[in-house]
């Protein structure tokens, strides 16, 4: 997976030390109730189209740009489906690099394409129902939030807080 220059300036600066990213991911969805996943080349895993978001990209844009370049559709998104982060959300990459993710996840319509793997990213792009994702290697960000993802009528999402101020 290339990096961008952006995270390379990070990274020779400030060496593996965790890092934390915008991102988002598209929610694309066929008829039956299946939704779009990928598999990731680097591991082999299964998630949902996206990445960061680079420098001076708005969200709805980097979802559009993120889901054409993994999956060779060009997509509208529709709406916020939901903003995903914390604990779950870190990667630890093979070269030592931490890299912790806040997802803003969208509801996205295809406008044109077909479905293909880039062959750099992805090496597997298919629909799937909740049944069929849920037997294979998920990101270990996805294996909670899967069922959530089918339900298309659920409003935006976010996890709740359990901050509350010290008592002085």
């Amino acid at each position: 997976m290339a990096i961008s220059p952006y995270v390379r300036r990070l990274r020779d600066a400030l060496g593996p030390a965790r890092l934390l990213f915008p991102s988002v991911a598209g929610l694309v969805r066929a008829d039956g109730g299946r939704l779009l996943l990928v598999q990731n080349r680097d591991d082999g895993s299964w998630t949902t189209p996206g990445g960061a978001i680079e420098v001076d990209e708005t969200p709805a844009t980097a979802v559009v740009r993120e889901v054409w370049e993994e999956t060779g559709l060009f997509v509208t998104p529709r709406r916020v489906f939901g903003v995903y982060g914390g604990p779950r959300f870190l990667v630890r990459y093979d070269n030592g690099d931490e890299s912790q993710y806040i997802s803003t996840m969208f509801d996205c319509e295809i406008v044109s394409g077909e479905p293909r793997p880039d062959g750099d990213e992805t090496m597997a792009v298919r629909f799937l129902t909740l049944d069929e994702a849920s037997r294979l290697p998920l990101s270990p960000w996805l294996v909670d939030v899967l069922p959530r993802l089918y339900d298309v009528a659920s409003p935006p999402w976010f996890e709740p807080t359990a901050w509350r101020p010290s008592a002085d």
